[in-house]
């Protein structure tokens, strides 16, 4: 159950909007986040999740809505929530020519951080950089550029941590590495705000809130947003599952049909019609079998109930 006493809350936000021209980017959201959890932010590209990101944040002005972040007004109160957050964007943004411990020396110095040389040995031992503090940001991989960037925008110990898809690009080891990271941070009573295009990563979330053409379709944990999407899935394996998509594609009740590694997933929100589906295409040496939705297959319900993006774009 959500924290309703606005103490308890990290954010608290309602009828956010934001309009760039006449271009809708986010359309009236709310958001109440309690302090403490890990939240996954999801939707396709240009769904609206940098510009709540960045309202919440202060970066961007609202067009309308009001709120508060850690108990501030997102309005009038920006450089108190400044202080207080740390913001890891999605593009690499530190100084390339630089080594790791000159970025997070130079970072300290914008904070006016006391006792600056152990901050950063405490940052850089929590995250595995201490044999690479004198190597040049410009040559590191990607996974060790977004260590050093977790680096910087926590070494202020934030009350709040917001992250625009910080894996994009990484490899699976980065990634665990990663998140194994922020949940740590979360047992220091840190609050993580995290977009993220990825499945797993949404499982690791305490809720997810989903949007689409600036709008909020849905939240809550994990099983909440496969039971609500109201799916019944169908598993077929075996060595004709390739020839079975391209059958079912279109059928009435096959409402999504997708790969996942060699087997194929049939959803459909009418159980009937989607057993009759499969009926009408089924051969040998193919097994199907019910199972679970996946949370992929409730976002891939979800876009397509969201329907065509309408926002006027300029």
């Amino acid at each position: 159950m959500i924290a309703t006493d606005p103490n308890a809350l990290a954010i608290d936000v309602r009828g956010l909007v934001k309009k760039f021209g006449d271009k809708t980017a986010v359309d009236g959201v709310d958001l109440q986040m309690p302090r403490g959890q890990v939240w996954g932010f999801l939707g396709p590209n240009g769904s609206g999740k940098t510009t709540m990101i960045r309202m919440i944040c202060g970066l961007l002005r609202t067009t309308a809505g009001e709120g508060t972040c850690l108990g501030f007004d997102i309005a009038r109160e920006v450089n108190e929530i400044k202080l207080r957050t740390g913001y890891m964007t999605q593009k690499f943004s530190f100084w390339t020519d630089l080594t790791i411990r000159e970025n997070l020396e130079f970072v300290a110095r914008l904070h006016q951080l006391d006792d600056m040389s152990a901050t950063i040995d405490r940052v850089i031992g929590n995250l595995g950089l201490m044999d690479r503090q004198k190597q040049l940001a410009g040559d590191l991989s990607g996974g060790w550029k977004q260590r050093l960037a977790l680096a910087a925008v926590t070494m202020h110990t934030p009350k709040l941590l917001l992250l625009d898809e910080p894996t994009a690009g990484v490899d699976p080891q980065a990634r665990r590495d990663f998140w194994d990271e922020i949940h740590r941070l979360t047992t220091e009573g840190m609050t993580v705000l995290v977009s993220t295009h990825y499945m797993d990563e949404a499982e690791r979330c305490d809720r997810i809130v989903y949007l689409a053409n600036g709008k909020k379709l849905t939240e809550g944990s994990v099983a909440d947003v496969i039971r609500e999407s109201g799916l019944f899935t169908a598993r077929a394996e075996g060595d004709g599952v390739r020839r079975l998509a391209s059958e079912l594609q279109g059928k009435p009740g096959a409402d999504h049909v997708a790969y996942f590694g060699s087997a194929l997933h049939v959803s459909g929100a009418d159980e009937a019609a989607m057993r009759a589906a499969i009926r009408d295409v089924s051969s040998e040496g193919v097994t199907w079998t019910d199972v679970r939705p996946s949370l992929e297959d409730a976002f891939i319900a979800l876009m397509s109930r969201a329907g065509e993006d309408h926002r006027t774009h300029s």
